[in-house]
Formats: C-alpha cells, structure tokens, sequence
C-alpha cells in the first residue's frame, strides 16, 4: 500500500524513483548519524554503550516541489498519529505493528546454519581447529562481531512486513559510507566499523540470492496480498545488538548518538481504490456527484457541465453531498481548496450554493484546475392565502425539537378570551425584552400547518405590546448617542437591521470579523461601532478574551459618556453565559461607564444540526440552552441591564434559518437590485389581510419591509424573526421615552 500511495502521488514523474529518493535519504541521515556517533565513542570522551539495545523511531518525511524529500523530524519512539482513538481498524493496525516488531526482536528460528552458508559464500573460509574465523588478512573475528551476524541474519528470516533499508549493498550507500568515515575517520581508527558494514551487507546478498525473497520492486510488492490496511506512513530502525548507543534525550528532534548497522523498518500507508483515469482529458472533470437525500438534479449530471440546480421542501434541512474526480491524480474539495471531499450541508431557507472543487494532487502544491457548483433552493413554509373563515392558532416551540418536553408543541387554538385581549385598542407597552410569549398564525385548521397564512405570522407577548416606532421617532431616539455592538454574527446583523431602520438606507455591507466603526448613522448624529467576538477561528490560546475585546471595542469608540446617551450591546448565539456579564460589570466600573445602558441580547437557536465542520448539539444539549438562557437573563436583570429574549423567539421556529453552517441565522443582508434577486424568495410580509383588530403591529411591520424593499438602498437586512428581535431591542433601546403606546 505504500506502493501504491507513490504511484498515486508521483504518477506524472516516477513513483519507483521518489520510493527510493525516500528510502535513500532516511539511509543517509542514519550513516552521517551513525559516523559522529562512532568517532565520540572512539574518542577522548566516549561513552558507555549499551549492548543488545534497539529503540523504535518514527520519521516525518516531507516532499517539496520535487520527487527529492527531506526528513522534517525524527521521534525518539513509536509516534502513531492516530485521530480517532475509537477507530477499530487503526487500533487493530498498532496491534499488528507491535507483534510484528516482537516477532522480529525475539525469533527464535535458528539461524547458524543459514550464517554458515553465507559466510562461507562471502569468503571461502573454513572454520579453524579453535572455533574461529579467519579473513583474508589472517585477522579473526570476535565472538562478538560473529554473534552480530548471526543475530542479523535470524532477523532477516522474521521481517514480516518490515522492509530493511541499512545495511545496504547499493553502490551509492557504500560509496557514502566510505567517504563519510574516511572524512572523520583520517586515522582509519574506524575501520573495524568499515569492515562489519561490508560483513552485513554482503550477508545480506547471500541471503537474497540463497532465499529470493527480496521484495523491493513495485511490481514484485503489488503482488503481496497479505499487506495491512494503515492510515500513516512509519519508519522504524532497531539497532544490532553488537554495539550500542547512549539513550536518545525525549528533548531532541532528530537523536544524534546511534548505533551503527541500522535495521530501518517501515510499514505502509493506505491509499484509497477508486475508479479513475489517466487521461489528461479528464482532469478538470468530476466522475459522479452523491447527494443523500437523492437530489433531482437540473440539468441530469453530465462531467461536461457545470452549474446544476435543485429544489428541496421546507422541511428538509440537511443533505450529505460528495463527489468523486474523473482522473486519478486529482481529488475533490468541497466549498474550498482545503475542504472535505463529502460533507453534510444545512439548508437555509431560500438559495443555497455548494461549490466542488478539483485539484491537480500531482504538483507540489494542489492547483484548482476547475469547479462545479451545485444550487438548492429550499422552499418556505407550505402556506395557503387566507380565506374568510379561518381560526387563531398559537405555538412556542416546534414538535419536531421539544425544549420544554412537560409543555405542548406544535399549533394550539386560540381561546376567544385570549384573543379579545389581545385585541384592544390600547394596549401595555411591555415593560421588558424578555416577556414570555408566542407565536399566532390564522389557520384553516390548528391540526394542520399546512393550512395556514404564514406571511402574517406574528410574535405576541402576553398581556402587552411591543410597538413599531416610526422613522422620527427612531432617528430622536438614537441621536447624540454611541451604540458599541459587541458578539458574532447574529449580532452583526441586529447592527444593521438598526443601521438600515435609522437612515432608511443601508449603504455599506460586509461579514466584519474585526472591529468596525460607523461616523455616518443619521446624518452624523449618531455614531456605531461593532466588535466581532469570539473569534473563534483562531488557536484557543491567542484568542483575545472578552475583556480584551471590549477594552478595545471601548477605546476605539471614545468620547464616551458615562450615561444612558453610552449604548453596549453584548449578545450572541450560544457563547454569552453569566461570567460574561460579570466581566462587563468589572470592565465598566473600571473605565467610569458604570451608568451607561446595556443590553443583552441572549442566545438563540443553532448548531442543532447534524453539519459537518462543527460542533453540533445532542437533543438534550438542546434542551439545557433553556436553562442557560434563563440565568443569562436572571443575572443581567439583577445587574440592573435591559435584556432582549431571542431564544423564546427562535426556537419555536428553529427551522427557518437562512444560510450558514451554524443554522442560527435568521437574517441575511442581500442586495436591493430586484433583478438579482431570485423570484423565488418572498420573505418580505405580506399586505395586511383583514386581521387589523388582532395584527396592528403586523401592519406596522409589513410597511416597514415595504418602505425599505422598494427604497434605492443598495442592501437590505432581510430576515422577519430578525425583524421581531430587532424591534424588541429598538424598543428596549427608547424605552425610557413611551409609556403607553396606541397601535
């Protein structure tokens, strides 16, 4: 399989050549390693050496722009980087390494004879009358060097999988090793070491011509069937027992005092079997696209064509799509030049894009050679107009994600008490932003969701109101003052949903992940800044910490009054929890902005899906955010903070997420230019039925969308739950201004 992975990887140059490029190297360090080894041993200040001592190693061994590699580190022990301790077959694989490396240290298959043999082959000796050997030069061998050999040769009866790569007979190796010690080594002190060097391998041709088992060409190797599965590449050296080493310090990369006579060992890694071609017509292609669901593809797939579109009902919110190259020497990447080959995508409502990608694996460096893309659309709700017979129906969470397992789910009708209270002509205005509520929708029948209008759905506190504020009074609101945004993206888009609401406009849009600072908010008169955080992107350990980031959120936004005219907005989807808001005390107090208004926005709905890439919830974790939201709420109370409940709002409707991995979006910023927007999305309200005596703020809201729809706005904040928790932090925000609102 190691074969086979060259074959793979270096198709477009010679696998056999990188193959051994490898295996040449790994010998070279090893000799070089092995001379000043011997020349300190041999010196002033030599060493003890331990005998009958091996120690297993692990190479990392990188290629660069040629088939020419270099050895990145060496692990001073047996270094299996196993991802996934749960996975049976790499666990099976550090079994099978471990016995095959016992079988070769601890052979008890004689060898004497088989040394007699090669010997004898190698010099013509006889054995004389004391039990010695003799070379030519009449110098006899210790019992030692003898023991060395045929300790040699009994391992190389048990290699098992293992491969030996020194000692080696090729010319280059011997040409190196001379001229490495003849370099070091002017006073021929070394030679005895020359000379067991030139023992072993020429025992080793003995043995190859007397046993023909040397399995060193792809051809003679592709034919082994009893080769292992394995995900890594391991290089393995054990030292002969008739010299030995000082111990490798754990400290250092690559050991510097090492035996000589080296058994380098190594096992092979996994290539993955695919049908594929070689034909250079075939690299910018893709042989087949999966989707679970199955997609029905439009056009039928066709390698030649490469824009494809779908359609999904709403209640589909995941699909797995993978994809498999047309040529062997390239693979495919979902979204980036990095990325996985199959994935599970969430479905945002409306438009949602997935790009292939394929790259040219046989460069040095992978090359986007082209790429396909792949469009689905996810319808909306199913939803029927309203007729003149209809029934008020409610819900706060969906049956298909129970929160509060002990309360109902799914649609309830309506008592006619409740409906007459909520139907007043004046109405409480709400006296917080967290007001437990529902959702209400007209329905033909509450048994059935599919017989509703859900264009005039609406979020209906119990016993009070949230009212719409007109432009004016939006603009009188907000002026003079500083409003700091600080969290992610669900954040970010509370931010310009007020941008838009205040200048009519939104002229500028972008996905900020930094600290962003707007001067230009209501004509100059209202200044808006926005941090993004956590930044989770970066490594654990170099992330700023929240009081970092609001430190800086709160330099950067300076002058600063240390009033309510001072807006912090902290909110986000699932990192904020009471330590949070803990440190906003501390920092505050600290900067002399104890007086300003906060608000908390607290966590919503997302990552509740089952979506590669992230960390996706469990039911039960699902269930716990209620709890985690109620004391994220408790404690920014009892700070004497404002508070805005987007998880009671979210999660009644937790599949109606527009895009992003994460399915906790419910807002998105699109362009204004009606002709690039696709015909199928009607997210916008719709025009007010005759539900005025039960939906007046509906109406409000409906205007609301219209107005800003049919502006010159380059974009618009597009998203109605958005909407609702974005008026409900207007509100929150103005709040010391109403008392009593008139719908």
């Amino acid at each position: 399989q190691l074969q086979r992975f060259f074959e793979i990887f270096f198709k477009n140059s010679s696998p056999q050549q990188a193959l051994n490029n490898m295996k040449e190297a790994i010998s070279k360090l090893l000799l070089i390693t092995e001379v000043f080894s011997e020349s300190s041993a041999s010196g002033p200040n030599s060493f003890n050496q331990c005998s009958q001592c091996f120690q297993m190693l692990t190479f990392d061994i990188g290629f660069g722009t040629s088939i020419h590699p270099v050895v990145l580190e060496v692990h001073e022990n047996f270094d299996f980087q196993d991802e996934d301790e749960s996975n049976i077959q790499d666990q099976t694989l550090k079994e099978f390494l471990f016995e095959d490396t016992f079988k070769f240290l601890l052979s008890n298959e004689s060898s004497t004879s088989s040394f007699i043999e090669a010997f004898q082959k190698i010099y013509g000796s006889t054995v004389s009358k004391d039990g010695t050997y003799h070379r030519e030069d009449e110098q006899c061998l210790s019992l030692e060097e003898i023991n060395s050999m045929i300790t040699f040769m009994k391992e190389l009866k048990s290699l098992g999988q293992f491969e030996l790569l020194v000692p080696s007979a090729a010319p280059k190796i011997q040409t190196l090793l001379h001229d490495l010690y003849h370099m070091v080594d002017p006073m021929r002190r070394l030679g005895s070491v020359l000379t067991m060097h030139w023992l072993l391998s020429s025992l080793l041709e003995q043995f190859q011509s007397m046993t023909k088992e040397a399995h060193t060409s792809l051809s003679e190797w592709r034919s082994k069937k009893n080769s292992k599965n394995s995900s890594q590449t391991i290089m393995k050296w054990l030292h002969p027992r008739n010299s030995s080493q000082e111990s490798v310090s754990p400290k250092q990369n690559v050991p510097s005092d090492f035996k000589k006579n080296y058994e380098v060992l190594h096992y092979s890694s996994k290539a993955k079997d695919r049908q594929c071609s070689y034909d250079k017509d075939t690299l910018s292609h893709i042989r087949q696209i999966f989707t679970s669901p199955q997609l029905d593809l439009n056009p039928q797939f066709n390698p030649k064509i490469r824009e494809y579109y779908a359609e999904v009902p709403f209640d589909m919110v995941t699909v797995k799509i993978g994809a498999e190259p047309s040529n062997c020497q390239c693979q495919v990447h979902l979204d980036e030049k990095k990325g996985p080959s199959i994935a599970n995508y969430p479905l945002g409502l409306g438009l949602n894009k997935v790009i292939i990608l394929i790259t040219d694996d046989s460069q040095p460096s992978p090359q986007v050679v082209s790429s396909y893309k792949i469009t689905i659309y996810r319808e909306d709700r199913p939803s029927l107009p309203l007729f003149d017979e209809y029934m008020m129906c409610g819900f706060v969470q969906d049956c298909g994600s129970r929160i509060r397992p002990e309360e109902s789910c799914g649609l309830q009708p309506l008592s006619h008490e409740y409906l007459s209270a909520i139907s007043q002509t004046v109405f409480k205005t709400c006296e917080g932003g967290d007001t437990k509520g529902q959702w209400i929708v007209p329905c033909l029948s509450c048994s059935d969701n599919r017989t509703c209008d859900w264009r005039e759905i609406t979020w209906q506190p119990h016993g009070c109101q949230y009212s719409v504020l007109a432009k004016p009074e939006v603009q009188r609101c907000v002026e003079g003052r500083r409003i700091l945004f600080i969290g992610d993206s669900t954040n970010r888009g509370m931010m310009y949903y007020l941008i838009e609401r205040v200048n009519k406009t939104l002229q500028e849009w972008q996905k900020t992940h930094g600290v962003k600072c707007y001067h230009n908010i209501n004509e100059g008169k209202t200044f808006i800044s926005y941090s993004y955080y956590p930044q989770f992107w970066m490594n654990t350990n170099q992330r700023p910490t929240f009081e970092k980031a609001l430190e800086q959120l709160l330099q950067r936004s300076r002058p600063l009054e240390n009033t309510d005219q001072t807006v912090l907005i902290v909110g986000g989807v699932q990192w904020l929890n009471s330590n949070h808001l803990q440190i906003i005390q501390k920092v505050l107090n600290r900067e002399n902005l104890s007086n300003i208004l906060v608000i908390i926005k607290s966590i919503g709905m997302g990552f509740h899906l089952p979506v590669d890439g992230i960390h996706s919830l469990s039911q039960a974790e699902v269930q716990n955010l209620w709890n985690e939201n109620l004391l994220i709420l408790d404690t920014a109370k009892n700070f004497g903070y404002e508070v805005v409940d987007t998880f009671v709002i979210t999660m009644g409707r937790y599949k109606e997420f527009l895009q992003g991995k994460c399915g906790c979006h419910f807002h998105e910023v699109v362009k204004s230019n009606p002709s690039e927007e696709s015909p199928h999305i009607t997210m916008t309200l719709s025009r007010h039925y005759t539900l005025g005596k039960y939906f007046g703020n509906q109406s409000k809201l409906s205007q609301l969308q219209d107005y800003v729809t049919n502006s010159q706005s380059p974009y618009h904040v597009r998203g109605p739950i958005n909407q609702v928790y974005s008026e409900i932090l207007l509100s929150r925000l103005c709040a010391s201004k109403r008392e009593l609102v008139s719908t």
